[in-house]
């Protein structure tokens, strides 16, 4: 009968080359889909910010190297839309984690239809988002608009606010609705990481006298930590390329209100047809979110490691 110990390889006997190539084997299909479906435009995208290509002048196409690099540094409407850019990303994924968190803690408590309550929460997630910006953008009317009408019935205001036409209130008013919308993820995720803390360390806690402060602060936000960063990492990404709810409720305006790098290279090459100049824009955003996303990841590690 063959023991266990005669089916062990050898360590010291050189792999079979079979066995060896089989992970690359099966890894090669999705490396050619990546390839060709990710890498391959990203190098087309480089190689077209190198031109200036505008469609509705076809022959008039010409290799300008830096030139819409150049032309980008000196576009007061670029350093614009990275302020607000800068403003969308870090106003929005706090906000979102913030109610995230708070909806997961009360979600995780025992209460009765706690089951429905987990299962409503998901729908503003669940939306599309131009139904989620239309919405909103009725809501912010400032003719027939709810909103409006609650707070002057509260006497919170006098008179109906034009918070979409306004271009000190149009971009927050805007990120209040992406939190709205975002906030089930966060949610979903941090209650997932509170499941899996043993509920034997808040008994422990509890017999030792700890506040429900210092229970959440040494044990809550520990557990969930790796779950945080992980879901703020994803968020930081999906923040920054969002512009569908941007573009349906403002279109950028009032004048250049709203606008975002994202948005600013979808108007300049989508509806502009210069595809030079807005795929430089696309490039340079690429490259300063990747940065952000690097020096995210590496101080992540630095506080993950003990």
């Amino acid at each position: 009968m063959t023991t266990p110990a005669a089916l062990t390889l050898d360590p010291a006997q050189p792999r079979p080359w079979r066995t060896v190539l089989l992970p690359y084997a099966l890894l090669a299909p999705a490396m050619a889909v990546t390839l060709v479906v990710v890498f391959l435009p990203m190098v087309e995208a480089v190689a077209t910010s190198l031109t200036d290509l505008i469609l509705w002048k076809p022959n008039a196409s010409r290799f300008v190297g830096f030139g819409n690099y150049w032309k980008l540094l000196q576009d007061p409407v670029f350093w614009t839309a990275l302020g607000h850019t800068a403003v969308w990303i870090g106003l929005t994924v706090p906000l979102q984690m913030g109610l995230g968190l708070v909806a997961a803690l009360l979600l995780d408590r025992d209460f009765p239809w706690r089951g429905l309550a987990r299962a409503l929460i998901i729908i503003p997630w669940a939306l599309p988002s131009v139904v989620i910006a239309l919405m909103w953008r009725w809501i912010y009317d400032p003719t027939t608009g709810v909103l409006n009408d609650l707070l002057i019935h509260l006497s919170l205001i006098r008179s109906a606010v034009p918070w979409l036409a306004d271009p000190d209130k149009a971009l927050y008013a805007v990120i209040a609705t992406l939190t709205w919308q975002g906030f089930p993820f966060f949610a979903v995720m941090i209650l997932a990481g509170l499941q899996g803390i043993p509920r034997s360390q808040y008994e422990a806690a509890s017999i030792d006298g700890a506040s429900a402060w210092r229970q959440f602060r040494h044990i809550t936000l520990p557990g969930i930590a790796p779950v945080l960063a992980t879901a703020g990492l994803l968020r930081v990404i999906w923040v920054a390329n969002s512009m569908d709810v941007i573009f349906v409720m403002t279109g950028g305006g009032p004048g250049t209100a709203t606008t975002t790098l994202p948005l600013y290279a979808f108007v300049k090459a989508r509806q502009n047809l210069d595809f030079g100049y807005g795929t430089a824009i696309a490039v340079t955003f690429t490259i300063l979110l990747g940065s952000v996303v690097a020096l995210y990841i590496a101080r992540t590690m630095r506080e993950v490691e003990p």
